[in-house]
């Protein structure tokens, strides 16, 4: 089992191979434009912020080795009464939710434009299985290139997609390379902050990247699990 994780910048990336010790199991290569760190059974890269850079970091990964599964993987904000900070959401779907267009009638996403996609599934019974095991809120996980930093925008986008649970900037990225080669996707994401009012005061990184950090702890035993019958069922 081969897993390429991504996360956003380096001391997420950090948080994920600390699963794995004090990093002295931690071995380094390049590829073109990403330094991948090898923990365990997972590649680790810091793609930088926004799904442009993800998704363009992460084909690059992808097309230097052959995995199994592709994750996003970091902290975000969490939708108030849904995703508490310092819990972990895992994506039920992962969606673009601002790739659309504004109208006089509010907005409208690219699928109802005609062109595009604006979400993937992951595999169900993973996302039941890693949140069985890492006590995870399930939920939608939108992807914005702009973090919401209003109660007004918060609540648009809790209008729009009910079943919201977190915000981040790289998922739906990650998840547009992972597709392109046919590989299935997760986004698991440790809640910092509330989605709503900018406070950076309120916020708790430290807590979310001790959160993730254990949460990777956990997921060998369950991606094995999935792996394995994952081929089962293919062959």
């Amino acid at each position: 089992m081969r897993v390429l994780v991504v996360t956003a910048v380096p001391v997420e990336r950090d948080a994920v191979t600390r699963a794995f010790g004090d990093g002295s199991e931690v071995s380094v290569r390049r590829v073109p434009g990403a330094e991948i760190h090898r923990a365990g059974p997972f590649d680790v890269l810091a793609g930088e912020a926004g799904p442009a850079a993800a998704a363009a970091s992460a084909a690059f990964a992808l097309a230097s080795d052959r995995y199994d599964l592709v994750i996003s993987a970091g902290i975000g904000g969490g939708f108030a009464g849904v995703a508490p900070v310092g819990s972990l959401v895992v994506a039920g779907r992962v969606i673009a939710a601002d790739l659309g267009a504004e109208t006089a009638g509010g907005f409208v996403p690219v699928t109802a434009l005609g062109f595009g996609r604006d979400r993937h599934h992951p595999p169900g019974p993973l996302v039941r299985a890693v949140a069985d095991a890492t006590r995870a809120v399930t939920g939608d996980i939108l992807t914005v290139s702009t973090v919401t930093g209003s109660a007004e925008r918060a609540a648009a986008l809790l209008a729009a997609h009910p079943g919201a649970a977190a915000e981040a900037m790289e998922g739906f990225g990650v998840a547009e390379a992972a597709d392109r080669l046919g590989l299935p996707v997760l986004e698991l994401r440790a809640v910092s902050n509330a989605v709503g009012p900018r406070d950076r005061d309120a916020w708790r990184i430290g807590d979310a990247l001790a959160a993730l950090t254990d949460a990777f702890g956990k997921l060998i035993p369950v991606l094995e699990g999935w792996t394995t019958h994952h081929d089962r069922h293919d062959s």
